[in-house]
């Protein structure tokens, strides 16, 4: 209800969020009405690299979906189990809303397939992101993508003197919690939450027959990956442009950037492909991703 009682004007009290490995944090309620520029540089990846028809999975307050609907002028269809949240995408314009769970929904294919602020979460556990990845298949469109980003959460362990990270044995994986929101003094249940690092993700990906890309690695150990139909990608292999934030990546992971219509890979890089932040604060190979 926070979200409709902001857009209602009824409330502007924050929500909080806690994990099992983290402790109280404050989540702005206006953060969730955020516009493309205050979005942080990944999304923004995500709103230029959108086409064609759109599923935003998890809509929220709909401000993806009201970006790529009104700026973008695409067709979009904003995807939430939530009332309060989907009342909030409609007060605010939107104009295509469904009540679903994405593992239940079947209504036509999209050209793209969002699922952001770390959208892979709903799969619970990591072993999820299979079932989640052969949902989306059937809704993805010839030449679709899906545009997921995510977080290794590995940075929050201590490490040995070795430099190993000290994960206790009793977790299936590092980056499975329990999540839980509170507001106005109450909370509700736990639920189960997964930060897939891009390595698992690429590899269940490429189980399941897709090929998995880092788009962008942000300062904190996120990132957007878009993943496309392995056939599709192999059709068009002649379009990949391929470039590296720094001269190091290229002995390590491979950031990719497909089909840049908004000349961000430029922008942020410069033509000859240096980074145009001297700075090296906060762009994209310098640039916050949250």
């Amino acid at each position: 209800m926070s979200i409709l009682n902001y857009q209602l004007g009824l409330s502007e009290e924050d929500m909080y969020t806690e994990t099992t490995i983290s402790e109280l944090d404050v989540l702005p309620i206006k953060y969730l009405f955020r516009t493309y520029p205050e979005m942080p540089p990944i999304e923004q990846w995500a709103m230029d690299l959108a086409r064609g028809s759109v599923l935003d999975v998890g809509c929220g307050a709909g401000s993806h979906a009201l970006y790529l609907q009104e700026e973008r002028g695409l067709t979009v269809t904003a995807l939430d189990n939530s009332l309060p949240c989907l009342e909030t995408c409609r007060l605010r314009g939107v104009k295509n809303v469904v009540e679903a769970d994405v593992f239940q929904f079947r209504d036509g294919t999209y050209d793209t397939i969002l699922l952001l602020m770390n959208g892979a979460g709903i799969c619970g556990k990591l072993k999820g992101v299979g079932q989640l990845l052969k949902c989306l298949e059937k809704m993805l469109a010839p030449n679709g993508q899906i545009l997921l980003d995510s977080s290794d959460l590995i940075y929050m362990y201590d490490q040995d003197m070795d430099g190993g990270y000290l994960i206790p044995g009793d977790m299936e994986y590092y980056g499975e919690v329990e999540f839980t929101v509170h507001y106005k003094g109450k909370h509700d249940a736990p639920f189960k939450w997964v930060y897939v690092d891009y390595g698992s993700l690429s590899r269940a990906a490429q189980f399941h027959g897709f090929r998995c890309e880092r788009v962008v690695q942000g300062d904190n150990f996120d990132y957007l990956a878009r993943i496309t139909r392995l056939s599709d990608v192999e059709a068009r292999a002649d379009n990949i442009k391929t470039f590296y934030v720094n001269p190091e990546d290229e002995e390590e992971d491979e950031l990719v950037v497909m089909d840049d219509p908004s000349g961000m890979a430029e922008r942020l890089l410069g033509e000859d492909g240096e980074d145009e932040d001297d700075e090296g604060d906060d762009d994209v190979g310098g640039r916050s991703g949250r």
